[in-house]
């Protein structure tokens, strides 16, 4: 089914790059493609390492986190300067720069293992953090530049999410399969091979990267003598489509984890008492409707607009989470799920549960459809909005949290009302939030 779907998406991108290919877009598309991959499959590592570290070094639920925390939070260090350094420097020099780091952050992940540091890995895991931020940075902005318009534009980043969610959903099926089923054998050293891929992966990136010429699409290469009277924080559809990806990663990373911790939690805790391995099956199906509909959004993202796509999406969000806080718990469904085998199973789950993880077909395309909206009419001070975009990914550690604190509280079900607040900032900025009412700044 995994592959079906690869070649569909492949597919669609041939024909897309190939109405680009009168004005040479096809391969830098196609590397920036590479790159969406590259940021989905280190992103992803952070979260079958917190398994491997509980079990190496003996670490509590929450130390087994932080590597995933340091991940996210790296964004906030790094989101500012990454869209500075992509004004003085440019799109190529930025990613080359970026796969330099991320190659350094692997590569001290699997010297962890070797020193068998829990400190060590963690220090990994933000330098990469690092490197993700920089490159998304990069990707968001060219892709969207590339598409010579607004649709367009949210298309390329539509399919490049697709990719991103393939990248996602082969991680844990291949850090899984080498960690089998023996325990005491979970160590970072037997997650070796993924490292070594991701760094095979990094250098023949590089290598093809530095030698592809790479369009500067909202690179201001005139050097002023005079400091700018304004900045993106001039206009208001960004200031507001800041905090809106803020509020959709927490969202987007909230639903699985929360839900995971429903599921697994014990009845007399407030939990589900379901057992661990179906819950991840039935998590595992969340992002890959991610990837269904990011890939559907590829498809309609030429002719449907990124209001239109984020205004219908939320809707169905917010319908779909107040029906999980809603209905009853009693109300038993079998829900098709998608298991590490790459195959389709059955499920048998509360009403509420699989509410939630159709939640998955909305959030996938709202990312790009905020990004295009926020970033629409900024010109010149694109790249380092795109910078400012890149450090409220922090949203994904802070948010999640909040509602994990809320569930403890006042229950999991209510901590549900954290999102469905979330997803009707969405739909206010998609209907009123998003419109440029700054058109008299200069932007050339």
């Amino acid at each position: 089914m995994q592959f079906i779907i690869f070649d569909i998406i492949i597919l669609k991108l041939y024909t897309l790059m190939d109405n680009t290919k009168k004005k040479s877009y096809a391969l830098p598309i196609a590397m920036m493609f590479s790159l969406f991959f590259i940021i989905a499959f280190v992103t992803g590592l952070q979260n079958p390492m917190g398994v491997i570290v509980k079990n190496q070094f003996g670490a509590s639920n929450l130390l087994s986190q932080l590597g995933n925390l340091a991940n996210f939070i790296a964004y906030a260090f790094m989101g500012i300067p990454a869209g500075l350094i992509l004004q003085k420097i440019g799109y190529k020099k930025t990613a080359l720069t970026a796969i330099v780091v991320g190659f350094i952050g692997v590569t001290i992940t699997y010297f962890s293992g070797q020193l068998e540091s829990f400190s060590v890995y963690i220090i990994g895991a933000f330098i990469s953090g690092l490197s993700m931020c920089m490159l998304n940075t990069v990707v968001n902005p060219l892709l969207n530049g590339l598409g010579a318009n607004e649709k367009k534009g949210n298309q390329l980043i539509q399919f490049g999410g697709s990719i991103n969610s393939i990248g996602a959903t082969i991680v844990p099926v291949f850090i899984g399969y080498l960690m089998g089923s023996d325990e005491a054998s979970r160590t970072i050293a037997k997650a070796n091979p993924a490292l070594y891929l991701v760094m095979v992966i990094f250098v023949i990136t590089f290598i093809v990267l530095y030698f592809v010429d790479i369009p500067q699409p909202f690179i201001s290469k005139e050097k002023r003598s005079t400091r700018d009277s304004h900045s993106a924080f001039s206009f208001r559809h960004f200031v507001l489509g800041i905090i809106a990806i803020f509020i959709y990663v927490g969202v987007e990373v909230g639903i699985p984890n929360i839900t995971n911790l429903f599921m697994t939690s014990d009845v007399s805790s407030g939990g589900l008492g379901i057992d661990p391995v179906v819950a991840g099956t039935v998590v595992g199906t969340y992002w890959f409707l991610m990837l269904c509909g990011r890939l559907l959004g590829g498809t309609i993202g030429g002719i449907v607009s990124s209001k239109t796509m984020l205004v219908t999406t939320t809707i169905i969000g917010l319908i779909l989470v107040l029906m999980a806080i809603t209905m009853p718990l009693d109300i038993m469904v079998n829900m098709p799920v998608f298991r590490s085998d790459i195959s389709f199973g059955w499920a048998l789950v509360p009403i509420n549960i699989m509410f939630l993880i159709l939640c998955g077909l909305c959030t996938s395309v709202m990312w790009g459809s905020i990004f295009n909206l926020a970033t629409s009419g900024l010109g010149k001070y694109t790249a380092v909005a795109s910078g400012i975009f890149m450090m409220m990914v922090c949203g994904g550690g802070i948010l999640p949290a909040i509602q994990g604190w809320l569930a403890d509280v006042s229950g999991f079900i209510n901590s549900y009302w954290i999102v469905f607040a979330g997803i009707a900032y969405m739909l206010f900025y998609a209907l009123i939030g998003s419109k440029n009412v700054n058109k008299d700044i200069v932007v050339e």
